[in-house]
């Protein structure tokens, strides 16, 4: 493996285990609320709450400060300029600081205008309930964005550990504070308890940073140098980097307005089988892409063209080689995996078939939205923020088109099939004017791998569903131990099939992914 990929490979490691736990732990988290509370108005209000702080943990951290900082920053780091890389550092620092503290405040203000505008189906106790939680969520975003700066910082010093751990404590501490008050709270309110969760795993996510960041040199200062060209730049790349980013999550808020009128319970649906499409991104899709990200902004300031196409190639076919498979085997299993995770306590087998039928709709866009994570770094590592603004946004009319199409013949599986067409749009046009602008991109690698991995991942699928079938007539389904052993067997097979084909057709894409599911770092990180 070339020194590029061993790098990628032991960066997405580590970010690959902690992004496993944060998922188990928000799995964990939505069972407990389901299981408390099942699906319909109180959760419907909670999940139209909790889109905000997590429309806003995405972009701030997954997304536009650091995606905007690290080109920055980095160059500052690799070209031996520290003191002007803090100076910047500091000065966005404060700006956010007082950003932040505004933005809390008018949010607080205009929270009902906020919720009636993405939830107008709502009933006015259900509207009520909503706003309120909103309000104490909204206190988080102080913490999420001094957390994109820190994650922004400890990424160009090629340190990954702290930043994920931190979302692993982010889920942890919503869990937590929300069992700890359920009991202070009650049955109707204690779904509040949860929103002030949010509020506690926020701090917690930035509180992990600060060691780390001591131990690389903090070198904070209490400045505004408006006037300083890193300053400026990252004035000028931030803003359509906000908005490029947040095209995904603007089309799940439209998704989110029309589910409103749904009959209840449709929009917590949406949102659970969103979440579980989105297992396979957060732990495979944005680990490879945030790794990867570093190392493209070196090969774009060095102007290494060649070596860029080659990192940006070797990535995009990795995503592909592990997210298809996953939405190939989730589609096959979408009913039993579904009322595994979820189906018990107040969660009702209907809960189950209308969660599943979401599910089976989002899985179709699973590798779109994937490759939409690099894909947008890719842009960004060439300081070109203004491409993925025009496509994203060309997208958003699409996705809201095809909403109004298909929610009618479809119901909310329509809306979940929209969201999928959106960013499968999204992902063809970034691809193709990408060649345009670099010339060729290794797209007949890309598209033979992409074939043949759709071939094997039919074949895995088609194994999987099979041994589902089998199972549920040889073990109980009724009860969780049953359920295991169904789902269970199933991924396996499904695994041993698809390994089986990797190898026997020797893809060079399983070797990058060998390495990131199996590599340990090594004792010097």
């Amino acid at each position: 493996m070339s020194s590029t990929g061993t790098k990628v490979a032991k960066a997405a490691g580590i970010i690959m285990v902690a992004m496993v736990l944060s998922r188990i732990l928000g799995y964990v988290r939505d069972v407990v609320i389901y299981t408390n509370f099942g699906q319909n108005n109180l959760t419907d209000a909670y999940n139209a709450a909790f889109s905000i702080p997590d429309f806003l943990y995405y972009l701030l951290i997954g997304g536009a400060l650091s995606s905007a900082f690290i080109p920055v920053f980095s160059g500052y780091i690799a070209t031996n300029k520290e003191e002007d890389g803090w100076r910047v550092a500091s000065t966005i620092f404060n700006i956010v600081i007082i950003l932040m503290l505004v933005g809390i405040m008018l949010g607080m203000i205009f929270a009902p205008a906020l919720i009636r505008i993405l939830v107008p189906g709502f009933s006015p106790e259900n509207m009520a309930l909503t706003v309120k939680m909103t309000r104490i969520m909204f206190l988080q975003t102080f913490f999420m964005a001094l957390n994109g700066i820190s994650m922004g910082i400890l990424h160009s010093y090629q340190r990954f550990l702290a930043p994920a751990a931190g979302a692993v404590l982010y889920n942890l501490g919503i869990i937590l504070v929300g069992v700890f008050l359920l009991p202070y709270l009650g049955p109707e309110l204690g779904i509040i308890g949860f929103a002030i969760g949010v509020v506690v795993g926020a701090v917690l996510n930035f509180a992990v940073q600060l060691p780390a960041l001591l131990k690389i040199g903090l070198r904070y200062q209490f400045i505004f140098d408006l006037k300083h060209p890193g300053v400026r730049k990252i004035g000028a790349l931030i803003l359509p980097v906000l908005i490029g980013l947040s095209v995904t999550q603007f089309n799940l808020f439209v998704n989110q307005n029309l589910g409103s009128s749904l009959p209840s319970g449709m929009l917590s649906a949406l949102r659970a089988a969103q979440r579980i499409m989105q297992l396979p991104i957060g732990v495979f899709a944005v680990a490879i892409a945030v790794a990867v990200f570093p190392t493209l902004t070196g090969h774009a300031a060095r102007q290494e063209r060649e070596q860029f196409k080659k990192t940006m190639s070797l990535g995009i076919r990795t995503i592909f080689f592990i997210t298809i498979p996953a939405a190939m085997g989730l589609v096959a299993l979408k009913t039993p995996i579904v009322r595994m995770l979820f189906q018990q306590g107040q969660f009702t087998p209907g809960d189950t078939s209308t969660t599943a039928y979401a599910l089976l709709f989002y899985c179709l866009g699973l590798f779109a939205y994937s490759a939409l994570q690099l894909l947008n770094r890719v842009f960004y590592a060439l300081q070109d923020t203004l491409t993925p603004v025009a496509v994203g946004a060309f997208t958003i009319l699409v996705n809201i088109a095809l909403n109004f199409l298909l929610i009618k013949p479809l119901g909310h599986g329509g809306l979940a099939l929209a969201y999928s067409l959106a960013g499968i749009i999204n992902m063809f046009l970034l691809l193709f004017i990408f060649r345009s602008k670099v010339g060729s991109i290794d797209g007949r690698k890309i598209l033979q791998s992409f074939v043949v991995t759709v071939g094997i991942s039919l074949l895995m699928g088609l194994a999987a569903y099979q041994t589902s079938e089998l199972m549920a007539m040889v073990v109980d389904i009724g009860t969780k131990t049953g359920q295991l052993l169904q789902v269970g067997s199933s991924i396996a097979v499904g695994v041993l099939v698809f390994g089986f084909l990797t190898v026997f057709l020797k893809m060079e894409e399983g070797e990058l992914a060998k390495n990131i599911l199996l590599r340990r770092f090594s004792k010097k990180r």
